[in-house]
Parts: C-alpha cells; sequence; structure tokens
C-alpha cells in the first residue's frame, strides 16, 4: 500500500510539472508577442479606422491562420524560415509600401540577420529602381516586361528580365547605399540562363580581384555563387566561352544567408496587371525559389482602369494565378490587398473618379473568403471613393491621384504592418 502511494505522489508530481512547463511555455508565448509593439501612426480625420485591421470576409481563415501559427512557432522557437512574396505593379516596383513592412518585420525577426529577398537591377533596364539599394552597370543591356505585346524574349518570376551579348557588360549591386550594413549574404543566386541553352556564357561574381564562377545548380536552371565570408554588395560579369556571341538572360537576384527569420520578397513591374504574371513564361518555374508561405496581393490597380473591367474576369484571372502558386506552395496563405482608390485622366488638366475600385474592392473580398484568406481595405481604409484627393491634399498622394508620395507609402506600409501584428496577437498560440 505505502508503494503505491509512493507511486501516485510521484505521478502527480510529475503532471505538476509538466503542467508548470505548459503555464510557462504559454507566458513565454504572450510575453514574446506583447514586446512586439506596433508602429506610430499619425490621425487623419478622412480615414476610416474601422478598416484599419485585416478583415476575414468567409467562416474560414484556416490557411491564414496556419500562417500565423508558423509566426509564433518562429518567435517562441526562435528558429526556421517563413517566406513572404508581394506581389504588384507599379507600387511595389517602387519597393517603398513594401520595404517599410520589410524593415518593421525586423521586430520579429529580431536577432536574425535575414537576408533581404529577391531584388532585380530595374536600373539596367532603364526604368525606376528603389532607393533602398543601388544598381551602376557597363555595357549594352535591352530589358523585357511582362506586360509588353508581342514579346520575345521570356521573363520569370520577377515579370521583367535584362539581357545583354556584350562582354563587357557588368552590373553592380550595393544593398545597403545609405551605409547601414543590415542586408548582407554569403550565397548569390542568379536568376538567369543563355538564350540558345547552352553553357558557352557563364556568369562570374569580381570578389577581392578575383573572380568566382558560377555554378550552374540543375534543379533550380539558376547559377550559384558561394562567398567565403558574409558581404553587402556585388559584382556581376560574363565570360564568352568561345567566339559566337550569344545572349545571356538575367531574370533577378537571390542574396541569401543560412538564418531563421522571415524573407520578405516583393516583385512589382509598373503597369503589370494579373494577366500580365500570368504570360510571364517561367513564373511557376522561379516561384520554387521563393516557396512563399503568404502572398499579399496588390495586384488590381491597373486592371482596373479598363472599361470592360468586370467582378467575375478579374476573380477568374486571380484564381488562375492562385492556381499557379498552390502547384508550387499548397498550404500558402493570402492577403489581399485592395485597389487604393483613384481618378482616371480624361485631359491634361482633368480627371474621373475610377468607379471600378468599388467593384475591384468587393472582388477581393469575394477572392479572401473564396481561398481562406484576409483582406487590408486599402480602398475603404482611405476614406472610399474620391478620398484620393484628400490624400493628395495631405501631400500623401502624387497629382496623377493614382500613385502616393514617399510619405504616402511610407504610411500605408506602416499601416499594414500593424494590421499583419494585429491580426497575430490575436492567434492563440499551440
Amino acid at each position: 500500500m505505502i508503494g503505491a502511494k509512493k507511486q501516485l505522489k510521484k505521478y502527480l508530481t510529475i503532471l505538476f510539472v509538466l503542467f508548470f512547463i505548459g503555464v510557462q511555455q504559454q507566458l513565454s508565448a504572450q510575453k514574446a508577442k506583447s514586446d512586439i509593439s506596433e508602429v506610430f501612426i499619425p490621425g487623419y480625420n478622412f480615414m476610416d479606422s474601422k478598416y484599419k485591421s485585416i478583415q476575414i470576409p468567409g467562416q474560414d481563415s484556416t490557411r491564414l491562420n496556419n500562417f500565423f501559427q508558423k509566426v509564433d512557432a518562429l518567435v517562441n522557437q526562435k528558429s526556421g524560415r517563413i517566406n513572404i512574396l508581394h506581389i504588384g505593379g507599379s507600387h511595389v516596383q517602387a519597393d517603398m509600401f513594401s520595404h517599410q513592412v520589410r524593415q518593421n518585420l525586423d521586430a520579429i525577426n529580431e536577432e536574425f540577420q535575414t537576408p533581404r529577398g529577391f531584388i532585380f537591377p530595374f536600373t539596367v533596364a532603364k526604368t525606376n529602381n528603389p532607393t533602398n539599394y543601388k544598381v551602376t552597370y557597363s555595357g549594352e543591356w535591352s530589358a523585357a516586361r511582362n506586360v509588353q505585346k508581342n514579346r520575345q524574349i521570356p521573363v520569370g518570376v520577377g515579370g521583367i528580365a535584362v539581357y545583354t551579348s556584350d562582354p563587357k557588360a557588368k552590373i553592380n549591386v550595393s544593398l545597403n547605399p545609405d551605409d547601414i550594413l543590415r542586408w548582407d549574404f554569403d550565397q548569390l543566386r542568379l536568376l538567369g540562363y543563355v538564350e540558345d541553352g547552352s553553357d558557352m556564357v557563364t556568369p562570374v561574381l569580381y570578389y577581392n580581384n578575383d573572380t568566382i564562377e558560377g555554378h550552374l545548380d540543375l534543379i533550380s536552371n539558376t547559377y550559384l555563387f558561394n562567398l567565403p565570408e558574409p558581404n553587402y554588395s556585388f559584382s556581376i560579369g560574363f565570360i564568352q566561352k568561345d567566339a559566337v556571341p550569344r545572349t545571356f538572360i538575367l531574370n533577378g537576384f537571390i542574396p541569401e544567408k543560412e538564418t531563421p527569420g522571415i524573407v520578405y520578397h516583393a516583385i512589382g513591374v509598373n503597369g503589370a496587371s494579373v494577366p500580365s504574371y500570368l504570360g510571364s513564361e517561367y513564373f511557376e518555374d522561379e516561384l520554387h525559389l521563393l516557396n512563399p508561405d503568404l502572398v499579399i496581393f496588390g495586384i488590381g490597380i491597373n486592371d482596373a482602369t479598363s472599361k470592360d473591367f468586370t467582378d467575375e474576369w478579374f476573380r477568374q484571372n486571380y484564381d488562375d494565378l492562385i492556381d499557379v502558386i498552390e502547384r508550387v506552395s499548397p498550404d500558402c496563405a493570402y492577403i489581399f490587398v485592395t485597389n487604393n482608390d483613384s481618378f482616371k485622366r480624361v485631359s491634361k488638366k482633368s480627371y474621373q473618379v475610377n468607379h471600378n475600385g468599388v467593384i475591384a474592392k468587393n472582388a477581393f473580398y469575394k477572392l479572401a473568403e473564396k481561398h481562406q484568406g484576409g483582406v487590408w481595405d486599402l480602398f475603404s481604409l482611405m476614406g472610399g471613393l474620391t478620398s484620393m484627393r484628400k490624400w493628395q491634399t495631405e501631400r500623401l498622394a502624387q497629382p496623377d491621384k493614382v500613385h502616393f508620395t514617399r510619405a504616402g507609402y511610407l504610411l500605408i506600409g506602416d499601416m499594414f504592418y500593424n494590421a499583419f501584428i494585429d491580426y497575430y496577437k490575436q492567434i492563440d498560440s499551440e
């Protein structure tokens, strides 16, 4: 009998210890969440704060909740890699909105020195390059974009390519032009190929008065450069191995390093619509390299400029794009950022309200319901139809009444980040 009491006491002690550990873990998770603060947002009386949060239009938000459970595991266990992909048009090519979110997410990354994510040398394509990384180049280059009709050069996940047959061609990239050395890498992945499929042109990385030849990774059909130590910039050239001029097509770079944390990829092309990305020939192949856990959709402002724009057409195109994404990442979650309020230019000094913004907004809610996602309703948050004029008055929007000023994009980035963190804090820890 005495032995049985000892066994029971031992059993109860084990149960108490396990219960205590569970409580401590729960308190630790709650503390970790509370330590992640939102950023300050100045007050504007024309905004509708009811829409500052991520809206859940459907009964089932399983995909989105599962994603935030991954975030919670990252915060608590200090391990793992989460990939976010933000995809859009000119709002994303400028990378002000998206980069503000990227930088704010360092509150979750904490000490993790995560890589910056996918980049494209827009300067080489003679279009606006994000100011948060600097690109210079030499030699003769041409460009192709997914918005072009009768395009002869295929493009990839970034929706844009540059190409050259000039043996003197070179691209230089600095990831920290403001000298704040946040972004570094010890492996560089180059997305590109020789047009005729041969191996007679090889990209090289210039490193400490030497060159590192790119290793062709046959699985991903990309070139890898492994560096002996972390770096903040790189220079890429090309070696022609015979006398026949061949064209090398470059689709972008992924600076990489093996660290835990959230990596925020942003891809955008001026003027791009959903069909633009559906027509990007190597979109699916290269999407494997980004392997998104969450896609933030910001495509739609260009789709909604057409007089023939319809809810059904818009949603069907999005469904087709999501089908492509789920072939690569079956459990991917989605947040749909609605179009901002905008105007159509009808003459040099005359603009008309774009009522398609309302149709697009409603379509995004239907898409989120269908795909177990969320909506960040920028259209309503801004103040709804015609609110762009008020943003322009506050110097948050450009005179074209479609795009924002730098201050406007940074504000939007901060507001989206706050919505992201607010939703995360509402998810119960496992």
